[in-house]
């Protein structure tokens, strides 16, 4: 009796030992350590033409090609890759929470953020513009936007900027996109859109659009784009030597040339790892 009273203890335990077992294996690989897991899990704009887009035949941008290569170095295959919207208001909390690995989502790296979450990069350096209607002539410096209503999306720095440096009088205007930003634009209920000169020229470029809008011209900041990482993660490093793997084996070049080359934006030349400009 004593002797199946054991038994059925050792059975129990084996049981919960291999219940355990199943679930550990169930579970997706975060790519903190090894990676190669079953998932990686991706924050990306859904709406930003030439840096990242959903779209009906997949996703597609810069960011994304740049997270794609990231992955594949990590031992991530892309069809492994779970993208996940990354709203500018929303990304600390994502990586925070652990519901993405990384971000890369047009993230330019501050020092209020880098309290809050660590980059790798930076991968690209992109300046503070506008987006104005093709047959709008009265904003021809940041001067003028004085008094304009002036479009960004929730979250971001960019109009606040213009408004604390540039134009004190200007009108801010927050939309939860900058999509939304683009249609009130079109509809003149605003008069400019201010992000990053390579966003814009994403959409102005869109066959949609040309002719319809054009840059203002102004390098009003720098934005240097980091890949966002949870504070402590061991994938800064990792995902610093794969930055630097595609700058160096010229997949970085074919990226910029694939997804900023129709508007004829001027990049600046890939930066290095840890210079950030001011």
């Amino acid at each position: 009796m004593k002797l199946r009273k054991v038994t059925a203890a050792s059975a129990a335990v084996l049981a919960l030992s291999v219940a355990a077992t199943a679930c550990s294996s169930n579970k997706k690989d975060d790519g903190g350590s090894s990676g190669g897991g079953n998932k990686i899990a991706i924050g990306i704009k859904f709406d930003q033409p030439g840096i990242g887009q959903k779209t009906p035949q997949g996703y597609s941008g810069f960011d994304v090609d740049v997270a794609t290569y990231v992955a594949k170095k990590l031992g991530y295959n892309a069809d492994q890759i779970e993208w996940k919207e990354s709203k500018s208001a929303d990304r600390e909390t994502l990586l925070k929470r652990g519901d993405v690995d990384f971000i890369a989502a047009s993230y330019s790296i501050t020092p209020e953020r880098q309290k809050l979450v660590d980059f790798a990069g930076p991968y690209l350096l992109a300046h503070q513009d506008v987006l104005v209607r093709a047959d709008d002539n009265t904003i021809k410096s940041p001067a003028d936007l004085n008094k304009k209503k002036l479009c960004s999306v929730t979250g971001s720095t960019s109009a606040q900027n213009v408004h604390d440096k540039l134009a004190p009088k200007a009108q801010l205007q927050e939309y939860p996109t900058y999509s939304a930003c683009l249609t009130g634009l079109q509809n003149k209920a605003i008069d400019a859109l201010t992000t990053d000169d390579s966003i814009l020229a994403g959409y102005a470029s869109q066959s949609q659009f040309k002719g319809k809008f054009k840059l203002g011209g102004f390098k009003m900041t720098n934005e240097n784009y980091g890949i966002g990482v949870k504070k402590g993660s061991d994938l800064k490093a990792k995902i610093n030597k794969a930055l630097e793997e595609m700058v160096s084996d010229g997949s970085w070049k074919k990226a910029v040339d694939k997804n900023f080359g129709p508007a004829g934006y001027k990049n600046e030349p890939a930066p290095k790892i840890g210079d950030i400009k001011s």
